[in-house]
């Protein structure tokens, strides 16, 4: 992977401090109201759970350290915005919840908010808010996508199986014959010599990795590795991550030595047959005699993919 420029650097940092002061981030009256971004982005976060939420639910969506989330919704409880109580469901969790005046003021935000947004957008014409928008859609799913890592993990570790068992439900409901789960590879297949599996994980601040993907590599025959199971959690996809976990896969049967790698795909994932064939991979005669195969693919590697 090439290294990042310094000019790429320098032009999100740009961007980063342009569009906190523009949308006045660092303002301690967030939307004129009196409170810092922190504690509305807080009071916006218990109104989306309608019931109230637990501090270590909040703690976990917004990426937040404990001591800093608990001030915070102490100091709420002190302007009598929230209540907090023991956890219905859990005497270890402290729920939190709105108070009338939280809520009328979580409207308020709202309103100014939204009043805010229409107000930057006025001063473009149609076509540049659809631009500006379009941008942001695409700037919101790439750093997701660069927040995501691909890992090397043990074929017969849980998040694999986790992984393989998610696949085999995905693809069992989109196969009009359903899939059999021993197809799937074992673990032995896909560790040590043999082959490889990787686990994309979404991580943000404070929460516990959460397995987004995976994919198989297994050898074939000398210098030929097979590659099986590219999956991609609903959540996730349409981010570029299928192809994050391709290329990983890839690099590993070049690190094995491995320079042709081959696949099999299903008549109903049309889908997946674009991507292969826009990431080089050519369709050859059938390799294999594989039950739910209907397209065969192979790519010669090299050391620049």
């Amino acid at each position: 992977m090439e290294p990042v420029s310094t000019d790429q650097v320098a032009a999100l940092r740009r961007f980063n401090r342009y569009f906190t002061r523009r949308i006045g981030v660092l303002d301690h009256h967030y939307l004129g109201q009196d409170r810092p971004l922190g504690e509305a982005r807080l009071l916006f976060e218990i109104h989306e759970s309608a019931s109230g939420a637990s501090l270590r639910e909040l703690r976990a969506r917004l990426g937040l350290d404990a001591g800093y989330l608990s001030r915070m919704a102490k100091a709420l409880e002190a302007q009598g915005l929230v209540r907090m109580s023991v956890h219905p469901g859990d005497n270890r969790l402290r729920r939190v919840e709105l108070t009338p005046a939280g809520r009328a003021e979580v409207e308020e935000q709202n309103r100014r908010a939204g009043a805010f947004a229409a107000g930057l957008l006025q001063g473009l014409a149609p076509g540049q808010r659809a631009e500006l928008t379009g941008a942001l859609a695409t700037a919101q799913r790439l750093l997701r996508l660069a927040g995501i890592t691909v890992e090397l993990v043990d074929g017969a570790s849980p998040d694999a199986r986790a992984c393989l068992d998610a696949y085999a439900a995905d693809i069992d409901a989109r196969f009009p014959e359903g899939f059999d789960k021993s197809d799937l590879v074992r673990p032995e297949e896909v560790s040590g010599d043999a082959g490889a599996f990787f686990v994309a994980y979404e991580r943000t601040a404070g929460t516990v990795a959460r397995p987004m993907g995976c994919g198989a590599l297994r050898r074939l025959e000398p210098g030929v590795g097979e590659i099986r199971h590219v999956w991609v959690h609903p959540d996730a996809r349409r981010l570029g991550l299928a192809r994050r976990l391709l290329g990983a896969l890839e690099g590993e049967a070049l690190r094995r030595g491995w320079t042709v790698v081959r696949l099999d795909t299903h008549a109903v994932l049309t889908e997946a047959r674009a991507m292969y064939r826009a990431c080089g991979y050519g369709e050859i005669p059938a390799y294999v005699d594989h039950v739910y195969a209907h397209h065969w693919f192979e790519k010669r590697l090299t050391t620049r993919g």
